[in-house]
């Protein structure tokens, strides 16, 4: 089961650019040099049940994920990973992330409010090597069914 919980998050995290705005950047990653950043940012409600236990996630249609995965040098690595989420009247709450690693494929898991149909900027800043790199996206979200 904690395999399947992987290879789904991964695969968020990689290929579903799920309720993205910025059409011109559907990879959704960023590059910092040998380091590599992929996002993404899904309503729990569409994780399957026993996925979201697994990974401590509570799922539900005003409950958000946001991914993160970290490549050096095109390999999984760790990092110190931080950041928080503003709506649009300038409301800001700190997200916690949590780490899980599987199989060799290390990502971070951290999850949010979405009260309404509305446009978030997550400000993010991973930390790898000594170094910190920050990026910033918005996302247009909506609560599940």
């Amino acid at each position: 089961m904690r395999r399947r919980l992987a290879l789904l998050l991964i695969s968020l995290c990689l290929a579903l650019p799920a309720l993205a705005s910025e059409a011109a950047r559907p990879e959704r990653k960023e590059v910092f040099g040998d380091v590599t950043v992929h996002y993404s940012a899904f309503t729990s409600s569409m994780l399957q049940p026993d996925i979201a236990a697994a990974a401590g996630l509570n799922r539900s249609k005003n409950q958000g994920v946001l991914n993160i995965a970290v490549l050096k040098g095109n390999k999984p690595s760790t990092a110190v990973v931080s950041g928080t989420v503003k709506d649009l009247t300038g409301r800001t709450s700190a997200l916690s992330f949590k780490q899980m690693t599987e199989h060799g494929a290390v990502y971070y898991i951290a999850q949010f409010k979405i009260e309404q149909a509305q446009t978030l900027t997550f400000d993010i800043t991973v930390e790898t090597g000594g170094v910190s790199h920050s990026l910033s996206f918005n996302q247009e979200v909506f609560p599940g069914e």
